[in-house]
């Protein structure tokens, strides 16, 4: 990760040469809340090509937008085993400039280099990302009020707020998401125009938007981002789904909590953090079936077949955000899978075994935990599947096959389907301590399913 000496030796090397640089952004509003930036950018009047020309090793990302990154040297992206670093360790350099128009709604469709670092400012989204500091004096220097919006708690846009937004409508987003990670509020002017224009949000790239909302449930304040997101209109353009959780009710003698969207964001606030993308999302989506299968039966409100329903829609918005599959298959397993534990206790040893060998069993058991403490508030069920993992040896959660295919073959056995059900069979009883060595495993097979 890049540092700020690094950030630092570049931008003296600019102005070694006559040019104005500062540190910009982000890392200058982490700086004056006393928080450690996880990147630095620089701003300079440098155009890329002079950039890349004091600086052999760069490369340009979005050139016709004045952007250039500077990588680590070599020597310093190293780690413990020698291994060089990719170049994504770098820092990013950008060029002073004023955007002229967007007709996409997130690129400039023209952009024109500056020399005046208020023209650059005056373009970007809020005025607490909108401050330059010069990292040898400590000057900052802010044209747009960041300093006071900070004191004051406000995610404010530069500018005209609609315009802001108009040039990047993902920037309705980030405003969200900075105001809950800094526990800000989002100042009237901005929220209004995020109000009018929240039906615009689709012209996002829908990755775009995923890997947003993704960084709203996992930095530690997602209850606020998306009570957020419901106030400003955003929620129900870009999620439609959880926002049909709102007034959904639930029986009250297993969630005295309210409804279904109250759990799923009282639940969200109980995942440990740092939190995997892929059980946040599970956690967020894992009761989006109740919607849809509400119904009121004589003896209490019911939700019958809600998770089957729910991995339907889970997958639907899966694959409108464009997830990995392997991020989509971990999601859709935390949906599918979160009302087992209800049976955890009366599962006999195979059933058990097999429930406890689930890939990324540790995030299952994690939005286990969060589902009771935003509901009834018992953890004797995951108490007693936390011991069962203690007690049992994994190579006995997962153990090795007593037999195979070819065992079977050999015995006599025509391939066919018939095959899978003997192994499942042999494997069950292999789990329930019943079978413990190939001979009396191949004897169980011919015994049970005779020839």
């Amino acid at each position: 990760m890049p540092n700020k000496d690094f950030a630092t030796t570049i931008i003296q090397t600019l102005r070694q040469q006559g040019f104005q640089a500062y540190l910009a952004g982000g890392c200058v509003r982490d700086f004056l809340l006393q928080r450690e930036p996880t990147d630095y950018d620089v701003a300079t009047d440098a155009t890329p090509a002079q950039v890349m020309e004091m600086f052999p090793e760069t490369y340009a990302v979005g050139a016709q937008f004045g952007v250039a990154l500077v990588p680590l040297p070599a020597e310093q992206r190293t780690n413990g085993d020698d291994t060089v670093l990719p170049q994504t360790h770098a820092v990013e350099v950008a060029t002073f400039r004023s955007d002229l128009s967007y007709s996409d709604g997130r690129h400039p469709d023209e952009v024109r280099f500056s020399q005046d670092p208020r023209e650059d400012v005056a373009r970007r989204d809020f005025t607490i990302n909108g401050m330059l500091l010069d990292p040898v004096s400590g000057e900052v220097l802010d044209f747009v009020g960041g300093r006071n919006d900070l004191e004051a708690k406000l995610i404010r846009a530069i500018g005209d707020p609609e315009r802001r937004f108009a040039e990047d409508k993902l920037r309705m987003l980030r405003a969200v998401r900075f105001a809950a990670r800094f526990e800000y509020e989002i100042e009237a002017e901005t929220l209004s125009a995020i109000q009018r224009l929240a039906c615009e949000t689709p012209a996002v790239s829908r990755e775009r938007v995923r890997d947003e909302l993704t960084k709203m449930l996992t930095e530690g304040h997602a209850q606020r981002a998306f009570l957020l997101l419901d106030e400003s209109g955003l929620l129900k353009e870009v999620l439609p789904e959880i926002s049909a959780m709102k007034g959904v009710e639930q029986p009250p003698e297993f969630h005295p909590e309210g409804d279904v969207f109250a759990h799923t964001l009282l639940l969200l606030e109980n995942l440990p953090h740092p939190c995997p993308p892929t059980l946040a999302w599970g956690a967020l989506l894992h009761d989006v079936g109740k919607p849809a299968t509400f119904r009121v039966a004589p003896d209490r409100i019911r939700f019958d077949n809600h998770v089957d329903v729910g991995v339907k829609i889970a997958e639907d918005i899966c694959g409108r955000l464009r997830f990995s599959n392997q991020d989509a298959t971990q999601v859709l397993a935390l949906v599918d899978n979160h009302m087992r534990f209800g049976d955890a206790t009366r599962m006999n040893q195979s059933t058990l075994k097999k429930f406890l060998r689930l890939t990324g069993f540790d995030e299952h058991l994690a939005l286990h935990r969060a589902d009771c403490l935003a509901s009834h508030g018992n953890l004797s069920t995951y108490e007693f599947v936390q011991k069962k993992l203690a007690e049992i040896p994994p190579e006995k959660i997962r153990p090795a096959a007593l037999i195979t295919g070819d065992d079977l073959i050999a015995a006599g056995y025509v391939p066919g389907p018939k095959f899978r059900e003997i192994l499942e069979a042999v494997e069950d009883a292999q789990l329930e301590g019943r079978l413990l060595s190939h001979e009396t495993a191949l004897e169980f097979a011919k015994r049970e399913f005779p020839l």
